[in-house]
């Protein structure tokens, strides 16, 4: 463990989390257009949707309250007037994206977040999933999932996405201790948890994810290891365990309503994490990637031993599509070759879209250099391995990356060989910290601002 705490002190520096690669700030914008934007897209579908189908990740943006620890773009609001609204814009979004592609989609994977898709009724998530799915077709090996709030999900919004065929659902569930999520302004109650679990699983849906956070406001290790606890008692089939991202100069008033000083750091947030995982491990769950657990039975582990886990701005996916299209405010779209994001404030999303324009406003078109490293990441991310025994995944640099990880290989990081390197169990949590090695825009324009979270 002294030795744990000495890596921390040494690596727990700002960084990325890389669900993209260059990370948003490094986007060059400037030599990005929507022309461009279409080109790509245009390009990477007609070569991958017959083999490989698309995802559509459709970001529904209202929230009836804030919860503090949330980094994502969101509505708050009580109004529920504005479901139908929103429901016709993004239908509408997703019919240019149809005309833009001509050939009919296959959709692949389709992922509900937010904000809080709970907060749409169960008649206006089907309406949008009819919507999206008429003017598409399926893969015959699909997924569908949504994030559902505990504490509005009800068990006619359960079935009826599943009748639309959702067959995976994640809970964000935080913490159980009551100050802690006084602190993020998410009161919720076990017995909710429970009772959305249980609905679930009657239904019929065959992957129930708990979303777990460590490092908020308040929480001690005990509060960690009693929430996993009360987790293991309904045993759900994955567990997103997340490290909370303390960044209130970005977020602002949100982080504002407790004390820097409140917060678990450094040696004390990451034994949450460590005490946290071998209590998850001793229930039976595998170590997925970065941050995430999964039983041996679920996909995710199936694909982490497979070597097919992937790795997008949805998270991490049991199955890769070249094609991963952003539907709704703030979305993110992922052409492989671009990225592009939507408007993100609601009322220039409604703009844009008056104007039968779709709605995106910043992304990245990808170098051949970005294509490169960015698999390298992502290599990382899912496998904890990455190799350059072809020439394509050879760059310039990478001479100087490998001196850079010699000083992690003699902390026990990694092994560097002569074609890959090979992260070590004890190098796991470490692994943002190896891919920054990799990181060319990053090294090459060191942050004026704090933009990042800490690492660790």
């Amino acid at each position: 463990m002294q030795q744990l705490k000495s890596l921390i002190q040494k690596y727990n520096v700002p960084g990325p989390r890389y669900t993209s690669y260059p990370t948003v700030p490094y986007w060059d914008e400037q030599s990005f257009s929507l022309a461009l934007w279409k080109q790509t897209l245009k390009r990477s579908f007609d070569e991958s949707n017959r083999s490989e189908g698309i995802s559509l990740y459709i970001h529904l943006p209202f929230c009836e309250s804030l919860c503090t620890f949330c980094g994502c773009h969101k509505k708050v609001t009580k109004k529920h007037e504005m479901e139908q609204p929103y429901i016709q814009a993004v239908l509408k979004e997703w019919d240019l994206y149809c005309r833009l592609l001509q050939d009919t989609p296959v959709i692949k994977e389709i992922h509900l977040g937010g904000g809080t898709p709970t907060f749409f009724s169960p008649a206006h998530l089907t309406q949008l999933i009819d919507g999206i799915l008429s003017k598409a077709e399926i893969a015959k090996e699909y997924e569908f999932s949504f994030e559902g709030h505990p504490n509005n999900t009800t068990r006619e919004h359960l079935q009826a996405l599943y009748d639309l065929g959702f067959r995976r659902v994640s809970y964000g569930v935080q913490d159980y201790n009551e100050a802690v999520q006084k602190a993020i302004h998410r009161i919720q109650p076990y017995e909710n948890v429970e009772r959305v679990t249980q609905w679930a699983r009657e239904i019929g849906y065959t992957s129930i994810s708990h979303d777990l956070v460590f490092g908020l406001p308040f929480q001690k290790l005990e509060d960690v290891l009693q929430t996993i606890h009360q987790t293991q008692r309904l045993m759900p089939d994955r567990l997103a365990f997340y490290s909370y991202a303390h960044v209130p100069w970005i977020k602002g008033n949100g982080q504002r309503g407790f004390k820097d000083a409140d917060v678990p750091k450094d040696d004390m947030k990451r034994q949450c994490y460590e005490e946290g995982k071998k209590q998850l491990l001793a229930q039976g769950y595998h170590e997925i990637g970065m941050d995430h657990f999964a039983l041996p039975s679920d996909e995710m582990a199936k694909a982490f031993a497979e070597g097919s886990l992937h790795r997008n701005f949805m998270g991490y996916t049991a199955s890769k599509t070249q094609v991963m299209i952003g539907l709704g405010m703030s979305s993110i779209s992922d052409s492989w070759y671009s990225f592009a994001q939507n408007e993100k404030k609601l009322e220039d999303y409604y703009a844009r879209l008056e104007q039968d324009e779709i709605p995106v406003y910043r992304g990245h078109v990808l170098s051949q250099e970005d294509l490169i490293i960015r698999k390298h990441i992502l290599n990382l991310m899912c496998r904890f391995n990455t190799s350059w025994d072809a020439p394509v995944q050879y760059f310039a640099e990478l001479p100087q990356v490998l001196e850079q990880l010699a000083e992690m290989q003699q902390d026990g990081l990694l092994q560097i060989h002569e074609k890959n390197i090979q992260v070590t169990e004890q190098g796991k949590p470490f692994v943002r910290n190896i891919c920054m090695a990799f990181d060319l825009h990053l090294k090459r324009k060191v942050p004026e601002n704090r933009i990042f979270s800490m690492t660790i």
